[in-house]
């Protein structure tokens, strides 16, 4: 081996090409360093999780169910919510066909480069032939998640590549790095009757690796990846889009012995190394100056601009950034809001482009019921306007959302009202698409 001396900064000469090197490795012997994302120290793409992460999505219940969720059940299963444990629970009945299912009402925006990570706290029921409990970063085509099917346990991979759902599984037997049956490693068994931390990391680039283990004594297990790149058996990408909600089921695929209850904790998506939003701009609202939009009686709101998601695009990333209003008039008062949710009657839905997944209505007539999410006030002296941003530092707080289990999209409207009959004002919202 080479020795060095300090002094003269130079290798002793003794013809010899051999050198020491200092090498690091996990629990699992794998070597750790910025090239081997290996270690749970480092994120999917081989970062030091010190590195800025930006949280994408968060939810816990404190004094009811978070609204970040949609809930669908059916066969006497029903959805409750436990104040004092701050609980959201996924309550079946014994029978085949009993199901509860709780998902985000938005996707999260996975950005090429940039470790996702996803934890999802929960306790399952203990497990019974014929029940099925799903938690992950899963929608109903694509995703990863954790599932006990009767008495096995998988880290599941979803994938719509080929046209239909495919669902691969790794078993616990078959996990490949800490199979927490007491053997492994960490030396610790799972039991999933307890309270667990599920976690997972996406490096998707189409063809990257996915990391899945839990949380346990403050350390991150590592159990399982699947892999991607360079593999005999991939042939392309493993999954449409790293671009998915949060979700959880349980549900029977036959009749059980006992009825059977799923209870959601937390949940946390963050973009590891931070996160720049490179959307396509786009703006709708009224067809040119001239084409003022009347608010007909005194004290009540109208749809100024609405827009939404696609029917057929409900999964699009759609991030509202500003909105303008004009009142047009002399020695009057606008009251605007930006509302979620609401109801828009009249007007037409025309689409924001072909390549959008956006539709906007700039002439409906009236409005119902909906969210306000931010509000202000115009004084109009010949005509004055207002402009907002709406991220104010929070990137995807307005998000446009939909509920996937009734295919609806959630509508955003710029409302107005004025203070005398009559007033007019010409209004616009603009929003980014990641695509």
């Amino acid at each position: 081996m080479a020795q060095f001396n300090k002094n003269t900064h130079l290798y002793l000469d003794q013809a010899k090409t051999l050198f020491e090197v200092v090498m690091m490795a996990d629990q699992y012997g794998n070597l750790v360093g910025p090239a081997n994302p290996t270690g749970m120290a480092v994120d999917a793409f081989g970062r030091a999780r010190s590195s800025e992460p930006v949280t994408l999505f968060d939810s816990f219940n404190r004094y009811q169910i978070n609204s970040g969720f949609v809930s669908s059940n059916a066969a006497n299963a029903s959805i409750s919510y436990n104040a004092n444990t701050s609980t959201v629970s996924l309550n079946i009945a014994n029978t085949a066909g009993s199901y509860a299912y709780r998902e985000t009402t938005k996707v999260f925006a996975y950005q090429p480069g940039k470790s996702l990570q996803i934890l999802n706290t929960f306790v399952m029921d203990p497990p019974q032939t014929g029940l099925t409990q799903r938690v992950g970063y899963f929608g109903p085509n694509n995703g990863i998640f954790l599932e006990q099917s009767n008495s096995t346990i998988s880290f599941v991979k979803r994938s719509y590549i080929t046209g239909s759902v495919v669902d691969t599984p790794a078993n616990q037997v078959d996990w490949n790095l800490d199979k927490l049956d007491g053997t492994g490693p960490s030396l610790l068994t799972l039991d999933l009757t307890k309270p667990q931390i599920f976690f997972t990391d996406i490096e998707w680039l189409g063809v990257g690796s996915v990391r899945c283990g839990f949380v346990i004594n403050g350390q991150l297990i590592h159990c399982h990846s699947f892999h991607h790149a360079n593999q005999a058996n991939t042939t392309g990408t493993y999954m449409t889009t790293a671009c998915l909600p949060v979700r959880y089921e349980i549900f029977n695929t036959a009749n059980t012995a006992n009825s059977s209850s799923l209870d959601q904790i937390c949940t946390s998506v963050v973009s590891e190394g931070g996160y720049e939003l490179r959307g396509r701009p786009r703006s709708a609202g009224q067809a040119g100056a001239n084409t003022l939009y009347d608010l007909a009686t005194a004290g009540t709101f109208y749809p100024v601009v609405a827009i939404r998601l696609k029917s057929d695009r409900l999964d699009g990333i759609v991030v509202p950034k500003n909105i303008s209003l004009l009142g047009v008039g002399n020695n009057t008062r606008i009251h605007w809001k930006v509302v979620s949710g609401a109801t828009v009657s009249g007007g037409g839905w025309i689409s924001a482009g072909s390549d959008s997944a956006v539709e906007y209505n700039a002439n409906g007539t009236s409005m119902s019921g909906g969210t306000s999410l931010v509000q202000g006030f115009i004084g109009v002296n010949n005509q004055s306007g207002a402009t907002a941003t709406l991220d104010s530092g929070d990137t995807f707080k307005y998000q446009l959302e939909r509920n996937s289990f009734t295919s609806t999209p959630t509508v955003l409207v710029l409302a107005a009202g004025g203070a005398a009959n009559g007033d007019d004002v010409l209004g616009a919202i603009d929003w980014e698409e990641i695509t």
